[in-house]
């Protein structure tokens, strides 16, 4: 899909995405480790219930990644962070790259793709999207950069005493720039372009 639609890629009438939602929870401070069984380590965690939604996008062209806070992963938050996305490139269409998440085909999805591609031919639609392959979380490069930020909040276990300063930690992570983009050679048609 990506080497038919290089010329408007690289022309940049069309911007590609990686989305993905992660769920930080209290308990993602803690890790599993090998060691010794007469010595184990006990962290306590009191917030183990708290919970926040981030919704992420990397952008495959410029390897830019957007990232969200949302009370839930639900279809209307998910059209609000697709809104937002849209924003960020008037004039130019979208491709989406997603998993089959039930949110990301609902009615609320459903009702935003036939006001934004009302009467287009698929070619010219305002936003495509495209699913990644059932459960092959691996496809998703986003899944990596989840990865890495909650590897790095479980470096400061130690400090992470209430779910604010988790929160805290994996806004400080975005903000600074912290992860490593992913690598796109094995999205073969994408790699040529870069």
């Amino acid at each position: 899909m990506l080497k038919v639609f290089q010329t408007d890629i690289e022309s940049e009438k069309l911007a590609v995405y990686a989305l993905d939602e992660c769920h930080l929870q209290g308990d993602d401070i803690c890790s599993y480790l090998w060691g010794e069984r007469q010595n184990r380590e006990i962290i306590k965690v009191v917030n183990e219930r708290d919970r926040q939604t981030y919704y992420g996008a990397l952008n495959l062209w410029t390897q830019e990644f957007i990232v969200s806070p949302y009370s839930t992963g639900n279809g209307e938050n998910t059209v609000k962070f697709l809104q937002e996305i849209k924003k960020r490139h008037p004039g130019q269409r979208l491709l989406l790259i997603w998993d089959g998440a039930d949110y990301h085909r609902g009615e609320e999805m459903k009702k935003l793709l036939a006001i934004e591609n009302a009467e287009k031919i698929p070619e010219e639609w305002s936003i495509t999207c495209q699913l990644f392959a059932p459960y092959a979380p691996a496809e998703n490069p986003v899944e990596g950069i989840w990865l890495q930020v909650k590897n790095f909040i479980r470096r400061f276990y130690h400090i992470c005493t209430n779910f604010s300063i988790v929160k805290r930690l994996f806004q400080f992570f975005f903000d600074f720039k912290l992860f490593n983009n992913p690598n796109l050679k094995k999205y073969d048609a994408f790699a040529q372009l870069i």
